[in-house]
């Protein structure tokens, strides 16, 4: 084995092991880099290196797009425009079996289109949804799981932070990545609706219809979804029409929460400190992991093993789809034992290049590897979504939430076979609108 090859095995083994022992990931990937560039250039050259990226990513326009989506969704959360979203839904699909359920799954689907984060919609939601579903006596388990999965819609129906970070690192349009991202989320969402009727169907007293509401109450109650798809519609709209980039639509996007609470009399000075504290604490952490990803993708080309692996990936003559399922298995393990972070920044130097060399869209891919990162976020035994559901849910056992979310996570991978059949779905906004 070459000695490059040693250095990066074993410096992606020092990554997991610090990464394992609880260190911040961002702290772990910089300090592998920086130690692989040491060990392969010389100190002047890591030095130079780290330098540069902290400088080109602190200047990077896009990034801008990170805390201010985040802050964007912290500000529907704080004026309650989000349970306002919630509550509008209730009213229309609660009094269907497994409604209360189904009710969260299409919030979320809402919030995740003005938020672009996985665990903040769980921990928006769950607050929400439990106490209802409690009411009306619903098996722990599938109350908690129907949550913790919803939550995962957030990171793939846009604007998603993931889609930023993987737009980022491998140089695909972001804007397109939105739009690819709007389909493939209602297709899932639906899915998971229907598995949820379906289930309470099959099983009685699992998941009990909600009260029913007069149709007056329920047309008065669409008034509500409004302020959330005034925001999604110009956002998605300006990208799609040209009108503005993804960036310049998160600043758009933030006033247009600020002239919407106000004009309710909701905005106060500690809704914006409260999201403020919340969206920049977030979006630091974004940002020293997306530095230190390039770091040690930078130390990874020099020691020639990104090269090799797709090299040696090819003299296996897989198909494209063979070479697919290997890597789905590959994402599955990992879901296991990292997050959704530390999973795309270990996977993406190398499994991007092999599947584009397979003939892949990196836009379609970019979606494939956000339903993967769905997963993670609910496979055990790291399943950061289940276990913030279990705190907030703290009558329910996180093995309980674990058991239920098996049926959601087979129904996700059904989708996911759809969509590599029939990439169209998938990719068929993007090019509407960028050919």
């Amino acid at each position: 084995m070459e000695t490059g090859h040693v250095i990066a095995a074993v410096s992606l083994c020092g990554l997991l092991a610090l990464i394992g022992l609880g260190f911040p990931i961002s702290i772990a990937l910089l300090t592998v880099g920086a130690v692989g560039l040491l060990l392969t250039e010389g100190w002047l050259y890591a030095e130079t290196q780290l330098l540069l990226n902290f400088m080109e990513q602190g200047t990077n326009f896009s990034l801008l797009a990170i805390p201010l989506y985040l802050f964007m969704g912290q500000l529907v959360f704080r004026t309650g425009l989000a349970s306002d979203l919630y509550g509008s839904i209730y009213r229309w699909i609660g009094r269907l079996p497994g409604g209360l359920a189904v009710a969260s799954v299409m919030a979320a689907a809402g919030f995740g289109a003005v938020s672009g984060g996985s665990a903040s919609t769980v921990a928006t939601l769950g607050p929400m949804c439990m106490p209802e579903m409690r009411r009306f006596k619903y098996d722990g388990g599938l109350a908690g799981a129907s949550i913790a999965v919803s939550g995962t819609l957030g990171i793939l129906i846009p604007p998603s932070v993931f889609m930023i970070a993987y737009g980022i690192w491998t140089e695909t349009s972001i804007g397109a990545l939105f739009l690819a991202g709007i389909v493939p989320g209602i297709v899932m969402a639906i899915a998971y609706s229907a598995l949820i009727v379906g289930w309470a169907m099959l099983v009685p007293g699992i998941a009990p219809a909600g009260e029913s509401f007069p149709w007056r109450e329920r047309f008065v109650s669409l008034g509500k979804l409004l302020p959330v798809g005034i925001l999604f519609f110009i956002i998605i709209g300006g990208i799609y029409g040209g009108i503005f980039d993804p960036t310049e639509a998160a600043a758009i996007g933030v006033t247009g929460v600020l002239v919407i609470a106000g004009v309710l009399g909701r905005l106060s000075f500690k809704a914006i400190r409260e999201a403020l504290d919340g969206s920049l604490k977030t979006g630091l952490m974004i940002f020293m992991v997306i530095i230190g990803g390039h770091v040690i993708s930078r130390f990874l080309v020099l020691t020639d093993v990104t090269s090799d692996l797709v090299t040696g990936i090819q003299g296996l003559g897989l198909g494209p789809f063979e070479l697919l399922f290997f890597i789905t298995l590959m994402y599955i393990f990992l879901g296991m034992i990292l997050d959704i972070w530390a999973m795309l920044i270990l996977t993406i130097p190398f499994v991007f290049p092999v599947v584009m060399s397979a003939g892949f869209d990196p836009v379609w891919f970019g979606v494939y590897v956000i339903i993967m990162c769905e997963l993670c976020a609910i496979t055990p035994p790291v399943g950061l979504n289940v276990y913030i559901m279990a705190r907030i849910a703290d009558d329910v056992d996180a093995m309980s939430i674990f058991k239920r979310v098996v049926p959601f996570f087979v129904i996700a991978l059904v989708c996911l076979v759809i969509f590599t059949v029939f990439p169209a779905i998938v990719l068929w906004l993007p090019r509407l609108a960028f050919g």
